[in-house]
């Protein structure tokens, strides 16, 4: 079997896995980052999403062949003591309600913002229509955004 190193969340780990092992696999069996959640495992609900080369993407779809130029960040490493300002905005507001696509969303969120730091609400929801929440916290989560954005320095 082959072995891959990849870049996770600013940490070199070396896995042997099959070429076409999707990346979200790698992370929770085999690095133990159970914070990326299976979903569809079609890349549609956002259950999954990572930040790779600045890009919020679906780790059930990317083989881990594919995934070995760039840091790849979970929501385990968005931030060492949950003071990500979008992880701050999502307790103030107490977004999640059962909380299983809240990685996805908060990765997702993140990405925007690193890229946008005071995006539209039109903006916002480009960003985030990847995202499934089958509980409907979508308001909640705009208000987040912006809450979080607010909080930016800019």
């Amino acid at each position: 079997m082959p072995s891959y190193t990849i870049r996770v969340n600013n940490a070199e780990k070396t896995v042997s896995v099959d070429a076409d092992t999707p990346l979200l696999w790698v992370l929770r069996d085999e690095l133990g980052l159970t914070g990326t959640k299976y979903a569809c495992g079609k890349g549609l609900c956002g259950s999954c999403t990572v930040q790779y080369k600045g890009n919020a993407i679906r780790s059930c779809t990317l083989p881990i062949s594919s995934a070995l130029e760039a840091n790849i960040t979970t929501i385990e490493g968005l931030s060492p003591d949950q003071n990500h300002p979008v992880q701050q905005a999502w307790m103030e507001l107490d977004v999640p309600q059962c909380g299983y696509c809240q990685s996805g969303q908060l990765i997702s969120a993140a990405t925007l913002l690193s890229k946008n730091n005071n995006p539209t609400e039109d903006e916002i929801n480009a960003a985030m229509s990847g995202n499934i929440c089958r509980c409907g916290t979508y308001t909640r989560i705009r208000k987040a955004i912006q809450l979080a954005s607010s909080k930016l320095d800019k």
